[in-house]
């Protein structure tokens, strides 16, 4: 999952086709760097991020501005479609299983990394391997625990995290080089999704030049993507890359070099780009929705998303223990009169914590997503909640969320007593960290676009025991074995229908015990200068860099 900063029945098509299969593959017409794709077209283009939590290594991105930039120099075994269609334009040539459980992947011929040296089984096998081990410290490592082996490279932590028993293995039992094109994945239990999971960059492939040096490496990244780093990340800057010529996917890179701008606050990047000094803008300030389209005209871009908003609750402190507490602070919050006062109709209020673009969404699943006063001061007084203790209301600063955040402060005032304080003096670099350290002492701001297309990764990833940090994104620390068990359930079943049933099962489970709020459905919103064209948001919310087109 990314967190961050989509359509419907394409998305679906997938999922179902996924689910229902044992063999994938694509066409024998392989794409490459030559002949394949849109031809160069020159030039350079700025791009606006926020500052990355991690070095760029793709098994340590697990949020939406790394993984804009890894995603430009890395290509996995899979792609994924601007409208979240899996694509075999990647470097499996199949993926194939008799039982969902073994399956055998097959590379294409001719991928190199950006040094020169091949894309090989041996590439995916170390880089799983390595994401896998939890001394690695890996945030991206849950991914890998349905593999064989996974529970052998996880080593004993006691309540301060220090190692107590180090791991009994370093590779996982359940991969298998057979040959420079060919590797094999027993999954502990079966799964027939796993050819949808593998285009997030969790499963990127990494070069020998990763493992001499990880450190150096994250500066200045090797990948096998359509664009390559020839010089080092500056934490607050940015850095260039340019155009990798040999390139082996069908979409090379159209422009000559693209600069990843780094910035504090997303107000300076919209300004940049008024002026013409900054030429994609991601993302968008909320107090310029009204104005942009009308400035920018068809420069003003708007696309189905599969971004979900929520505030995390930090189920370790105390205060937030009991379930009462936090349906009360949901049912206390309006969302329609946030999404039309501070959003102008970018964000639908949320009842379920699956987006709608995604199979296996149900309109009205969460009962306490529905304001009322009346119920939230009841659960609240039930639960004995300290109303003479203000709630703290966390959020990451520079990327426009005050306003969003003051409007649930001024609710809980007037709907609960409950006086607020603000918390958004942190980047997003320095917020994240801290929810894996349990320095949550309120609410949180969070939000999750899907890493690839499927109702489980709006679950699993977020609130599985197997997804605490620092293996996972579960930073409201909840665990439950029930609902544990379920996803299991889902993630073995032998069809579509049968996995989505256990699925919103779990999804159930998850909406009684609400150790997040459900907040709003997003739709991306962005702009860009008249120095570009062909400037594309995908379903997950990332600008598909190789595709823009610089204007002579």
């Amino acid at each position: 999952m990314k967190l961050s900063k989509r359509s419907s029945s394409l998305v679906a098509t997938a999922i179902a086709a996924a689910m229902l299969m044992t063999a994938c593959g694509g066409s024998d017409d392989e794409g490459s760097g030559e002949d394949a794709g849109a031809e160069a077209t020159g030039g350079t283009f700025s791009i606006y991020i926020g500052e990355p939590e991690n070095p760029l290594i793709p098994g340590n991105t697990t949020e939406s501005e790394g993984h804009q930039v890894i995603s430009s120099l890395w290509t996995g075994l899979v792609e994924y479609s601007t409208e979240g269609e899996v694509e075999y334009t990647g470097v499996a040539e199949t993926i194939e299983s008799d039982d969902n459980t073994t399956w055998t992947v097959t590379l294409k011929d001719g991928w190199t990394f950006h040094d020169g040296t091949p894309v090989t089984s041996q590439s995916f096998v170390d880089a799983w391997n390595y994401t896998a081990l939890s001394t690695n410290a890996q945030g991206a490592s849950y991914f890998f625990s349905n593999i064989a082996g996974y529970g052998d490279l996880q080593g004993e932590t006691d309540d301060a995290g220090t190692l107590v028993t180090p791991p009994a293995a370093e590779e996982m039992s359940g991969l298998e080089v057979v040959s420079d094109t060919e590797f094999t994945v027993t999954l502990e239990t079966p799964f027939a999704q796993f050819p949808v999971t593998v285009g997030y960059n969790a499963f990127y492939p990494l070069p020998e030049a990763f493992f001499e040096d990880p450190e150096a490496f994250g500066t200045k990244p090797i990948g096998n993507g359509p664009y390559q780093a020839e010089e080092d990340f500056v934490p607050g800057t940015g850095f260039t890359v340019t155009r990798y010529e040999d390139y082996s996917g069908e979409q090379p890179g159209n422009a000559d070099s693209v600069e990843f701008r780094v910035y504090g606050d997303l107000n300076t990047g919209y300004t940049d780009v008024q002026g013409g000094n900054l030429d994609v803008l991601p993302d968008m300030p909320t107090d310029a929705l009204q104005s942009a389209p009308d400035e920018f005209g068809d420069r003003f871009l708007e696309a189905p998303s599969s971004g979900f908003q929520y505030l995390g609750i930090p189920t370790y402190d105390p205060r937030y223990a009991d379930k009462r507490v936090r349906q009360a602070l949901s049912m206390a919050i309006d969302r329609q009169s946030i999404a039309d006062a501070i959003f102008a109709g970018g964000r639908t209020p949320a009842d379920s914590v699956v987006a709608p673009v995604v199979e296996g969404y149900r309109e009205g699943a969460c009962e306490y997503c529905t304001l009322d006063v009346e119920r939230a001061n009841e659960l609240l007084d039930e639960a004995g909640f300290d109303k003479s203790q203000p709630v703290e209301l966390w959020f990451n600063a520079g990327a426009g969320h005050d306003a969003y955040i003051q409007a649930v402060g001024n609710q809980l005032r007037t709907n609960l007593g409950l006086e607020y304080v603000l918390r958004g003096e942190l980047d997003f670099s320095e917020y994240l960290p801290l929810q894996d350290e349990k320095g949550m002492t309120g609410p949180f701001r969070l939000g999750w676009s899907m890493d690839y297309p499927s109702p489980q990764n709006y679950l699993e990833p977020l609130y599985s025991t197997s997804a605490l940090p620092p293996a996972g994104s579960n930073t409201s620390f909840y665990s439950n074995p029930e609902f544990d068990a379920l996803i299991d359930e889902g993630n073995s079943a032998g069809s579509n229908e049968e996995a989505i049933e256990l699925y919103n099962q779990a999804e159930d489970l998850l909406l009684e015990d609400m150790p997040i709020i459900p907040m709003f459905y997003e739709l991306e919103q962005a702009v860009h200068s008249e120095n570009v064209s062909d400037v594309v948001i995908d379903v997950f919310g990332d600008i598909d860099v190789a595709s823009v087109t610089v204007n002579s």
